[in-house]
Formats: structure tokens, sequence, C-alpha cells
């Protein structure tokens, strides 16, 4: 390899693997039981998911989410379909999409976002926990109880998720001994 193609290669990749390196350290942040800070830390995954690596695409996550926010909801599936079209390699345009169709009501699409999310971020505990709420919602509670216990795998600290575990135990009658 020429050192100029070198020289180019490295740069691109060096600021790939300094993300994947520091979300590595931030989730082994958040599996550890003594880290108080965890939602400082849960704040800080976020952040690096929301970076795309472009700012056209950064800022079509920003209007899609501020047009979720506002209620905007075919807005925002615009925004952020632009956004899984131009970037689909971005796992957080299809999670917040996700999001988006889960608020429309469409459960269907919202869960197919989901899972091209997880496919490309296996990690994403916040994808985990909306699959969750979606299988709850539509009766499929023993799923949603597998799905509610992978996403406390990867994010033990998540107060909603195991509220959503407790609730399901007790409607399924299942109890810690």
């Amino acid at each position: 390899m020429k050192p100029v193609f070198l020289a180019l290669a490295c740069s691109v990749a060096s600021p790939l693997a300094a993300a994947a390196d520091r979300l590595d350290d931030l989730f082994a942040q958040l599996q550890d039981p003594e880290t108080e800070n965890w939602s400082g830390v849960e704040s800080e995954i976020w952040q690096e998911w929301s970076r795309s690596g472009s700012p056209a695409m950064d800022l079509l996550l920003q209007r899609g989410r501020e047009a979720m926010e506002a209620g905007e909801l075919e807005a925002a599936v615009d925004h952020l379909t632009a956004l899984t079209d131009h970037a689909p390699d971005f796992a957080e345009g299809w999670n917040a999409r996700a999001t988006a169709f889960y608020q429309e009501g469409e459960l269907g699409l919202a869960v197919a976002d989901i899972e091209r999310t997880l496919a490309l971020n296996p990690r994403h505990f916040g994808a985990l926990s909306g699959f969750g709420m979606i299988l709850e919602e539509l009766g499929h509670v023993a799923q949603a109880l597998d799905v509610y216990h992978a996403a406390l795998a990867i994010h033990p600290h998540q107060p909603n998720v195991e509220e959503a575990i407790e609730r399901i135990k007790r409607e399924l009658g299942e109890q810690d001994i």
C-alpha cells in the first residue's frame, strides 16, 4: 500500500477505532456495580451513538428528534427516513425512526427498524427496551420478559426495565426465591 493511501486509511480508521474503544470503556463502566454515576455513563453512550460521522446526517437526526418532541411525527419520519436512506449503517437513525413509528402506532414498522438497529448495534439497550415494550403491548409477555432480561444484561441500571420485569413476573405468577 502506498504511504498516502496508508495515511488516509489510518486517518479514517482512527476516529472509528477510538469511538469503539470509548464505547467499550463506557459499557465496562456501566456493567461495574460500583459505578454510581451510571446515568452519566448512559448519557455518554447515547452521545456516542448519536454521532454518525457526518454533520449533515447528525443534523437529520437532530431534526427528526426535534420533530418527535414537538409531536410532528410525520415530519420526524420524513427526516429519519432521509437519514436511513443516506446513512444505512448508522444504527441510531434506525432506532430514532423506530421510536417515531412507535409513537405513530406503526408497531410493525417500528419492529422492523428495531431489528435493523440491533443488527447494526447489538448492544443497543434502548432498542431492546423498546422491543420489549412492543412485545408486551402485543400480549407476548414471555417474549417481552426475555427481551427485557437481554436489555438488563447490557445495561443493568434501567429502573423502567426492572419494573417491567417485575410486572411481567407478577402477571405470569413467577416469584423470585
